[in-house]
C-alpha cells in the first residue's frame, strides 16, 4: 500500500515561506498592466474603450472561466501524480504544467480573436461602430489589446498557483523518497528557474494572438481555429526540420528556413531542454524573445489592417 504524507508544520512552512516572492511579483505584474491601461486610456480612450468592450466580452462568455477552472484542477493535482522519474519529477512537473498554461492560453486567445472580430463583422456589428469616427486601425489594435486582456487575467491565476506547486513538489519529494528536508532556498530557487517559462508561454500566446486577429478580419471562427492550430504545430516543429536538415537535405532545409521566415519560430519560446537540463534562462534571451515578439506583432497587425481595409462591411 501507498503511504500518504502529511506534511508537518517544518515542512509546510519550508514551501510556503517563499510565496511571499510569488505574491509580490504577482502584485507587481498586476500593477503594470492596470498601468499600462491607464497610460492607453490617457493617449487613445477609443483604442481604450474597444480593448475593454473586447475584454469584458470574452469574460462574459463561459468558455474562459472553463479554461481557468481546468488549469487550477490540473496545477492542484500535478504535484501527486508520480512520474517515476528516478528523483526528477521536479522537471515534470515543471514541463507539463508551462504545457497546460500554453495550451489554455492559446486557446483563449484565439477563440477570444475569432469571437470579438469575425462574429462582429459578419453581424455588421463592426459596421455600426466604424460609423462612428473611429478608424480601422483603431478597431484591430483595440481588438488585439482586447483579447490581450483574458489572457493576463488566467496568467495572474493561474501562474502564482503553479508556482505555488513546483515549491510544494520540491518538499512533497524530498519526504516520499526519504531525502534530506530541503530548504526554503531550494524551493526558492526551484520557482525562479520557472519564472522565465511563463514569460515565454505569455509571449508565444500573444503571438498568436496577433495572427488570429490578422485572419479573423477574413475569415469565420471554425478557419481561424484550424489556421491558428496548424501555425502552432509547425511553429513548434520548425527547429526539428532546420536541424534535421544541416549538410543532408537541402530542399528540407529551404523549405524550413521559408516557413521559419514566414511563420513564428514558437520552438524557440519553449524551455523544456533547459528545465531536462536544470539550466537557467539568460535575461538576454528573454529580451530577444520579447523583441522578436514585438516585432512579429506589429508585422502580422499591419497585415490585419491591410486585410481589413479592403474588407466590405456593408
Amino acid at each position: 500500500m501507498t503511504q500518504t504524507i502529511v506534511p508537518c508544520p517544518a515542512a509546510l512552512m519550508t514551501w510556503v515561506r517563499p510565496l511571499w516572492v510569488v505574491a509580490a511579483g504577482t502584485a507587481a505584474v498586476a500593477l503594470v498592466f492596470w498601468a499600462i491601461c491607464w497610460i492607453l486610456q490617457l493617449l487613445t480612450p477609443r483604442v481604450y474603450a474597444i480593448a475593454r468592450t473586447a475584454a469584458k466580452e470574452a469574460l462574459s462568455q463561459p468558455l474562459a472561466y472553463v479554461l481557468i477552472a481546468i488549469g487550477v484542477a490540473a496545477i492542484l493535482i500535478f504535484p501527486f501524480i508520480p512520474y517515476n522519474t528516478f528523483g526528477e519529477d521536479i522537471k515534470m512537473l515543471k514541463a507539463e504544467g508551462l504545457t497546460l498554461i500554453k495550451v489554455l492560453a492559446v486557446i483563449l486567445a484565439v477563440w477570444t480573436a475569432s469571437v470579438s472580430i469575425s462574429e462582429e463583422v459578419e453581424g455588421r456589428t463592426a459596421l455600426t461602430l466604424l460609423s462612428k469616427p473611429i478608424s480601422r486601425w483603431k478597431l484591430v489594435i483595440g481588438k488585439f489589446l482586447g483579447v490581450i486582456g483574458p489572457v493576463v487575467l488566467m496568467f495572474l491565476i493561474l501562474s502564482p498557483l503553479f508556482l505555488g506547486s513546483v515549491s510544494y513538489k520540491v518538499v512533497y519529494d524530498a519526504r516520499e523518497n526519504a531525502l534530506p528536508e530541503p530548504r526554503s532556498a531550494d524551493c526558492l530557487n526551484e520557482m525562479i528557474q520557472t519564472v522565465p517559462g511563463l514569460v515565454l508561454v505569455f509571449l508565444e500566446a500573444v503571438i498568436l494572438a496577433s495572427i488570429a486577429v490578422a485572419i479573423s478580419t477574413r475569415l469565420p471562427m471554425l478557419p481561424n481555429l484550424i489556421i491558428c492550430f496548424t501555425i502552432y504545430v509547425v511553429g513548434h516543429l520548425t527547429p526539428l526540420i532546420l536541424n534535421s536538415a544541416v549538410g543532408r537535405f537541402p530542399i528540407v532545409g529551404f523549405v524550413g528556413n521559408l516557413i521559419a521566415a514566414v511563420f513564428p519560430v514558437l520552438g524557440h519560446l519553449s524551455i523544456e531542454t533547459a528545465i531536462s537540463t536544470g539550466r537557467a534562462v539568460p535575461s538576454v534571451y528573454l529580451m530577444a524573445a520579447t523583441g522578436y515578439t514585438l516585432i512579429y506583432c506589429f508585422l502580422a497587425l499591419v497585415v490585419a489592417l491591410l486585410l481589413f481595409e479592403d474588407r466590405d462591411l456593408a
